[in-house]
């Protein structure tokens, strides 16, 4: 019997996404000579651990993949997003080579990726949380992040409006509108804002005091993201 065709293609993107590192080369942010001004640790870039965080998210998503073919193959709920969480990944799996090419193209795709990965946690369904909301939620929270990195990276580069402080500042802000209104839509989405907060850790890590004012600003995000995040259990 085939399963039902969303399902199947959930799976099969989402295991092109996560094999993916493996055939191309490693990525740890634009190198120097694919921006006409070299962002050499650019103050917007979480520290290197930060980025270990991919792990657990294509591990999740494979698993969540694999329940969603099996025991959730036709249900409405999941098909309901499982349409964008498609579009992310099949953007997802060229990113690598295409980010080890051309910064442009590179934020063009992960601004795709995270717009439909935010769409499919918007819409996953209520039951089943830790199979689709838990994973897709870190992956969306993680992509919030790396999109407003990438801009700020490549904008900077370019020496559009303001060099990479005030592109940190640009990132970040636009960063924690993104996830505000994302956990206004779904307030009761923790893992998606303790990632967005697991990436300010990461910012913070890579500037403390030698860029302070993005330290301090990622500082000021997370007690925002976390009041966010507690508003809904202080209700009930």
């Amino acid at each position: 019997m085939i399963p039902p065709l969303r399902a199947l293609l959930v799976l099969v993107f989402t295991a092109t996404f996560g094999l993916s590192p493996l055939f191309t080369a490693p990525f740890a942010g634009f190198r120097p000579d694919q921006l006409p001004i070299p962002q050499v640790d650019p103050p917007i870039q979480p520290a290197g651990y930060a980025f270990a965080i991919w792990g657990l998210i294509y591990a999740w998503l494979i698993l969540s993949a694999l329940f969603g073919i099996w025991k959730r193959g036709s249900d409405a709920g999941w098909d309901r997003a499982r349409g964008p969480l498609i579009v992310s990944l099949a953007c997802g799996t060229p990113w690598l080579a295409v980010a080890n090419t051309s910064a442009i193209w590179a934020t063009v795709l992960i601004w795709a990726m995270g717009v439909s990965a935010v769409a499919a946690l918007i819409l996953s369904p209520r039951q089943d949380r830790w199979w689709f909301q838990a994973p897709v939620g870190i992956y969306a929270g993680w992509l919030t992040a790396a999109s407003f990195v990438a801009l700020g990276s490549t904008m900077a580069g370019y020496g559009v409006l303001t060099g990479s402080v005030g592109w940190a500042w640009i990132g970040i802000i636009g960063a924690l509108i993104v996830a505000l209104v994302v956990l206004w839509r779904r307030p009761k989405a923790p893992e998606y804002g303790l990632t967005v907060i697991w990436a300010l850790v990461g910012i913070i890590m890579a500037n403390q005091t030698t860029t302070l004012s993005v330290s301090l600003l990622a500082a000021a995000g997370i007690v925002v993201v976390l009041a966010r995040i507690a508003r809904p259990r202080l209700a009930v």
